[in-house]
Protein backbone atom coordinates (compact mmCIF):
# COMPACT_ATOMS: atom_id res chain seq x y z
CA UNK A 1 0.00 0.00 0.00
CA UNK A 2 1.34 3.50 -0.95
CA UNK A 3 1.17 6.54 1.09
CA UNK A 4 -1.23 9.28 0.33
CA UNK A 5 1.08 11.63 -1.31
CA UNK A 6 2.97 9.14 -3.40
CA UNK A 7 -0.79 7.38 -4.20
CA UNK A 8 -1.41 11.33 -5.17
CA UNK A 9 1.21 11.60 -7.43
CA UNK A 10 1.06 8.64 -9.19
CA UNK A 11 -2.83 9.21 -10.09
CA UNK A 12 -1.73 12.53 -11.20
CA UNK A 13 1.02 10.85 -13.54
CA UNK A 14 -1.30 8.05 -14.30
CA UNK A 15 -4.45 10.56 -15.10
CA UNK A 16 -1.52 12.79 -17.39
CA UNK A 17 -1.04 9.45 -19.35
CA UNK A 18 -4.64 8.65 -20.26
CA UNK A 19 -4.89 12.87 -21.09
CA UNK A 20 -2.57 12.08 -23.19
CA UNK A 21 -3.36 9.03 -24.73
CA UNK A 22 -6.95 10.89 -25.62
CA UNK A 23 -4.91 13.83 -27.56
CA UNK A 24 -3.05 11.33 -29.35
CA UNK A 25 -6.26 9.60 -30.93
CA UNK A 26 -7.75 13.32 -31.56
CA UNK A 27 -4.87 14.11 -33.07
CA UNK A 28 -5.13 11.50 -35.09
CA UNK A 29 -8.20 12.37 -36.29
CA UNK A 30 -7.54 14.90 -37.41
CA UNK A 31 -4.63 14.18 -39.60
CA UNK A 32 -1.97 15.51 -37.09
CA UNK A 33 0.28 12.89 -36.99
CA UNK A 34 3.51 14.87 -35.72
CA UNK A 35 1.42 15.74 -32.38
CA UNK A 36 0.01 12.57 -32.34
CA UNK A 37 3.15 10.98 -32.00
CA UNK A 38 4.30 13.40 -29.70
CA UNK A 39 1.02 12.75 -27.48
CA UNK A 40 1.56 9.07 -27.49
CA UNK A 41 4.99 9.09 -26.67
CA UNK A 42 3.92 11.06 -23.67
CA UNK A 43 1.27 8.88 -22.71
CA UNK A 44 3.91 6.22 -22.45
CA UNK A 45 6.37 8.76 -20.63
CA UNK A 46 3.77 9.69 -18.15
CA UNK A 47 2.91 6.25 -17.53
CA UNK A 48 6.61 5.44 -16.66
CA UNK A 49 6.64 8.44 -13.96
CA UNK A 50 4.10 6.90 -12.27
CA UNK A 51 5.66 3.77 -11.55
CA UNK A 52 8.79 5.30 -10.92
CA UNK A 53 7.10 7.01 -8.21
CA UNK A 54 5.83 3.70 -6.64
CA UNK A 55 10.01 3.45 -5.50
CA UNK A 56 10.74 7.24 -4.96
CA UNK A 57 12.38 7.89 -8.55
CA UNK A 58 12.23 10.90 -9.95
CA UNK A 59 13.78 13.13 -12.66
CA UNK A 60 13.03 15.27 -15.21
CA UNK A 61 15.04 14.06 -17.82
CA UNK A 62 13.87 11.51 -20.45
CA UNK A 63 16.68 9.79 -20.47
CA UNK A 64 16.32 9.42 -16.91
CA UNK A 65 13.13 8.62 -16.86
CA UNK A 66 13.72 5.45 -19.67
CA UNK A 67 17.08 4.52 -18.23
CA UNK A 68 15.61 3.79 -14.70
CA UNK A 69 11.95 2.23 -15.84
CA UNK A 70 14.27 -0.52 -18.09
CA UNK A 71 16.59 -1.18 -15.80
CA UNK A 72 14.17 -1.87 -12.19
CA UNK A 73 10.87 -2.48 -14.01
CA UNK A 74 11.93 -4.41 -17.28
CA UNK A 75 15.19 -6.10 -16.68
CA UNK A 76 13.51 -7.59 -13.51
CA UNK A 77 10.71 -8.92 -15.26
CA UNK A 78 7.73 -6.98 -13.76
CA UNK A 79 7.45 -5.58 -17.77
CA UNK A 80 7.93 -7.56 -20.99
CA UNK A 81 11.26 -7.05 -22.46
CA UNK A 82 8.92 -5.83 -25.70
CA UNK A 83 7.92 -2.78 -23.50
CA UNK A 84 12.27 -1.51 -24.17
CA UNK A 85 11.01 -1.30 -27.73
CA UNK A 86 7.79 0.63 -27.19
CA UNK A 87 9.77 3.34 -24.86
CA UNK A 88 12.70 3.23 -27.64
CA UNK A 89 10.59 3.81 -30.91
CA UNK A 90 8.01 6.39 -29.38
CA UNK A 91 11.25 8.15 -28.13
CA UNK A 92 12.63 8.41 -31.42
CA UNK A 93 9.70 9.17 -33.24
CA UNK A 94 8.47 12.03 -30.94
CA UNK A 95 12.52 13.45 -31.21
CA UNK A 96 12.00 13.36 -34.99
CA UNK A 97 8.69 14.39 -35.67
CA UNK A 98 9.31 17.80 -32.97
CA UNK A 99 13.20 18.78 -34.22
CA UNK A 100 13.67 17.54 -37.60
CA UNK A 101 12.25 19.62 -39.99
CA UNK A 102 12.12 17.07 -43.36
CA UNK A 103 10.75 14.34 -41.05
CA UNK A 104 7.48 13.11 -42.06
CA UNK A 105 5.07 10.25 -40.03
CA UNK A 106 2.47 8.38 -41.48
CA UNK A 107 -0.79 7.26 -40.50
CA UNK A 108 -0.45 3.68 -40.12
CA UNK A 109 3.06 5.32 -38.25
CA UNK A 110 1.04 6.97 -35.48
CA UNK A 111 -1.38 4.50 -35.08
CA UNK A 112 0.96 1.95 -34.53
CA UNK A 113 2.60 4.16 -31.72
CA UNK A 114 -1.05 4.83 -30.61
CA UNK A 115 -2.10 0.88 -30.09
CA UNK A 116 2.01 0.25 -28.38
CA UNK A 117 0.81 3.48 -26.22
CA UNK A 118 -2.31 1.95 -25.19
CA UNK A 119 -0.90 -1.38 -24.24
CA UNK A 120 1.59 -0.34 -22.30
CA UNK A 121 -0.77 2.08 -19.90
CA UNK A 122 -2.90 -1.01 -19.68
CA UNK A 123 -0.35 -2.76 -18.42
CA UNK A 124 0.76 -0.35 -16.49
CA UNK A 125 -2.47 0.70 -15.11
CA UNK A 126 -3.16 -3.41 -14.00
CA UNK A 127 0.59 -3.27 -12.16
CA UNK A 128 -0.92 0.09 -10.59
CA UNK A 129 -3.82 -1.38 -9.26
CA UNK A 130 -2.44 -4.36 -7.85
CA UNK A 131 0.08 -2.57 -5.92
Amino acid sequence: MLDDLIQCSVNIRIEKARECLRDAETMLSVESYAAAANRSYYCVFHAMRAVLCTIGFATKKHSGIIAEFRLRFIKSGIFPVEFSDIIGVAFEIRNDSDYKDFFVISKADVAEQIKNAKTFLTAVDAYLKAL
